[in-house]
């Protein structure tokens, strides 16, 4: 027999693949529009329409905790919203034009709730007698806005002196992991675990791009039906307002058309106690923000945020606070972690899609009977979808887990620490705070019980606190060091002119970039 030197043995070795790793990537794939990129204006108006009501969902929650306890009723509710869409809408188109130039939404933020709270609060709001709620609310707005005006102050000079930036400058793709994925954890108390059943696949694009219309219009209808049923009529005041679908009474009381105008209860007031606590929360807007900034950066397919386009972002934040001040918003300006989820569930990242919302916002914040209408979706709804988008956020913190060195120890400790105090700080803060309204130091100064609760009730800053101090302490002269962490990844995006890519995304219109350069 010829040539049977293996007796034909060949033809039955099974060739084993060599197993590798997934490839690194700086900008993700699978994005159907990025940052540059517009959809067909049909869709590019559904899909902007699903940002403002997003949007709108937020500030409804803020104005319903804060303007009764303020002494407002159904009118000044309608009144506050409006403006808190109005600014909301004025911010966003800054922000895309000339701040990061992302799809970020710029809403109210959660985190000014305590400083306004203990506002509303203060002696000398409470010493006002019940017959006289406007008087109460007209006073504790223009108190509000004090703070709030001192706070913007402080946003805008960490921005445009330059310290934003050189902050972020010590951030590694280590440490940007706690911090971008506690920006979407640390909001998990607003929702409520939620779960979708396996066995339901969508097969078409449509109902994860419109996923979060589609589901309004059904809940929404099943709460009308509930409500028209009498189920809620023996159920408790609280959940009544939540669960029930009736608008009359907000959409009465909001006026048919009003234009926003500045200042609008008076001039604003100034306590140095107050302004202090607010401009702690300014401090923690701004660190979610730049968390939030980084998700949307990726789930928008552009490069990672130059610190200098951040600490441009932070100055156009702060002027996004004081807009808030002025037209009468009850907290100041933050970017919204729950429309940087809703980038990845649709998979369109489109600059142009944002500046849609925001003109949906202005213009609903003038007809307001129409935004009324949109104001009142049962909070459920907003709670469901919230569990959604903030876990696509707190998933964008972990992708830059691709940058680091897992097998290393040092990597694992700080990653792993940093998470659990992101953890466990804010819920002992939150659950003490529930309990007594108070904070666990024994002092008598509200405003440094507040300063000092607001900041770690924030998971967020907690762990990138803990994250950026070990990342940039624990064997830190070690030249292995860099590459664990990322840092030689991250060199590369520092300086703007390092990466042509960073003109195509973050150049300021009109030529500006010539007369306003980034570093």
């Amino acid at each position: 027999m010829a040539g049977g030197g293996n007796g034909g043995q060949d033809s039955d070795v099974v060739k084993i693949e060599e197993v590798n790793p997934h490839p690194v990537m700086e900008t993700l794939s699978g994005i159907h529009y990025c940052v540059n990129s517009t959809p067909p204006w049909p869709e590019a108006v559904i899909l902007g329409f699903q940002h403002y009501l997003l949007t709108v969902g937020m500030i409804a929650l803020i104005s319903t905790l804060i303007v009764p306890q303020m002494g407002g009723g159904n009118f000044e509710k309608a009144m506050v919203i409006q403006n808190m869409l109005f600014a909301s809408g004025l911010n966003t188109l800054l922000q895309s034009f000339f701040g990061t130039r992302l799809p970020a939404v710029i809403g109210s933020s959660y985190t000014f709730v305590i400083p306004a709270t203990t506002i509303v609060l203060a002696g000398r709001y409470r010493t006002i007698g019940a017959d006289h709620p406007y008087e109460r609310f007209e006073k504790t707005m223009r108190g509000i806005q004090g703070a709030l005006i001192i706070a913007s102050i402080f946003q805008i000079s960490m921005g445009c002196f330059g310290f934003w930036r050189n902050i972020v400058r010590y951030l590694s793709p280590l440490s940007m992991v706690p911090l971008v994925t506690f920006t979407g954890l640390g909001l998990y108390h607003l929702g409520f675990p939620h779960y979708l059943n396996h066995y339901l696949k969508p097969t078409r694009s449509i109902y994860n791009r419109f996923a979060l219309i589609i589901s309004t219009a059904i809940v929404w209808t099943y709460a009308q039906i509930l409500a028209s049923s009498g189920v809620y009529n023996h159920k408790s005041p609280q959940t009544q307002s939540s669960c029930r679908s009736n608008p009359a009474a907000l959409i009465n009381a909001a006026p048919w058309v009003c234009f926003p105008r500045p200042f609008l209860w008076g001039k604003p007031s100034f306590h140095l106690g107050e302004a202090v606590a607010m401009i702690a929360a300014s401090l923690i807007a701004l660190t979610e923000s730049t968390g939030t900034f980084l998700a949307v950066a990726r789930y928008g397919s552009a490069t990672p945020i130059p610190p200098s386009i951040l600490s441009r972002s932070a100055a156009w934040l702060g002027l996004g606070t004081l807009l808030n001040a002025v037209f009468g918003s009850v907290t100041g300006a933050a970017a919204s972690v729950e429309n940087a989820g809703l980038l990845a569930l649709a998979r369109v990242g489109s600059r142009r899609v944002i500046q849609i919302s925001a003109a949906f916002m202005i213009f609903f914040s003038i007809f307001s009977k129409f935004g009324a209408v949109f104001a009142s979706v049962p909070l459920p709804i907003i709670a469901a979808a919230y569990c959604i988008f903030f876990g696509y956020v707190s998933s964008a913190g972990l992708s830059f887990l691709q940058f680091c060195n897992l097998n290393s120890f040092r990597t694992i400790f700080i990653l792993g620490f940093s998470c659990f105090m992101g953890i466990s700080v804010p819920d002992y803060f939150r659950e003490y705070h529930l309990k007594s309204n108070s904070t666990p130091l024994r002092t008598r100064s509200q405003w440094f019980k507040d300063t000092v609760t607001v900041i770690f009730m924030s998971s967020s800053m907690v762990a990138a606190l803990v994250g950026l101090f070990l990342d940039n302490t624990v064997e830190r002269g070690e030249a292995a060091t860099r590459k664990d962490n990322g840092a030689h990844w991250w060199e590369r995006f520092i300086l703007f002119t390092k990466d042509i890519r960073n003109v195509e995304f973050y150049s300021l219109p009109c030529r500006l970039n010539e007369y306003f350069p980034p570093l």
